[in-house]
């Protein structure tokens, strides 16, 4: 006996693509809401470790340049007596003017931006928005384009536009076409919105203060304390340094 498959009607496929987009729209709101606990977590991890040991690294920069002053101060007076010298023995040398200074031309909007940023204001207004998510979007886009015309950025309001005929509010129509085409472009625009958070995430990670982190949490997880060891070889340090500075000056 054969089993026919009824084939995938326009409603069901709609009903699968706004479940889709329901799933994408709740990946980025608990991606979201992970980068602000990470970034939050970050802040905390760097106000930490410039109190307990960036303090102390400034202390003994500063102890480390007076030693260096000390030990190059009789060099220093040296060089001066024969830049003295010298000066005394040659005439000085001729004025030949202030040096040339490249004048920047300033930007100006010209007719072509000023045509295009009418055509874009006029597509992606915020009052043409039809709710709360595409007045968000249409806001952000306006908000670029507006530094772009500042800027006289012709190429920058040619993307905006570019991104807005890209956008689901784009799309026109009610009909199952349309409302398929809506739903796949803001399908694009959630995975991009995914990938965007993932990059910020992984940039963040990589960062001088995100290693210096994941070095600390992983020594955490084998008991120890590496933020403590720091403080501990940074006061060494810095008795060594005041030793050394003070029978420097006596």
């Amino acid at each position: 006996m054969t089993t026919l498959v009824r084939p995938e009607q326009p409603e069901d496929e709609l009903q699968s693509l706004h479940a889709r987009v329901k799933d994408l729209e709740a990946a980025v709101d608990a991606r979201t809401a992970d980068l602000d606990a990470f970034k939050l977590e970050l802040e905390a991890f760097r106000i930490r470790y410039r109190k307990e040991v960036g303090l102390l690294h400034d202390q003994l920069d500063e102890l480390e340049i007076a030693i260096a002053e000390l030990e190059l101060g009789e060099l220093s007076r040296k060089v001066a007596e024969a830049r003295a010298a010298e000066d005394a023995g040659e005439a000085p040398p001729a004025d030949t003017g202030p040096s040339p200074v490249i004048d920047v031309p300033p930007r100006f909007t010209s007719d072509a931006v000023r045509k295009l940023f009418r055509e874009v204001a006029k597509i992606i207004h915020p009052d043409l928005a039809h709710d709360g998510h595409a007045r968000d979007h249409r806001h952000a886009l306006m908000v670029q384009a507006n530094r772009a015309y500042r800027l006289g950025d012709e190429e920058q309001l040619r993307w905006i536009l570019q991104m807005w005929e890209r956008s689901p509010e784009a799309v026109r129509g009610s009909d199952p076409d349309a409302m398929r085409l809506r739903m796949l472009r803001r399908m694009s625009q959630l995975e991009e919105h995914l990938d965007r958070l993932e990059t910020e995430r992984s940039e963040l990670l990589a960062s001088p203060i995100g290693r210096l982190k994941v070095m600390v949490d992983e020594s955490a997880a084998k008991g120890k304390d590496l933020i403590a060891q720091m403080v501990k070889q940074l006061q060494r340090d810095i008795m060594v340094a005041t030793n050394r500075l003070d029978a420097m000056r006596h």
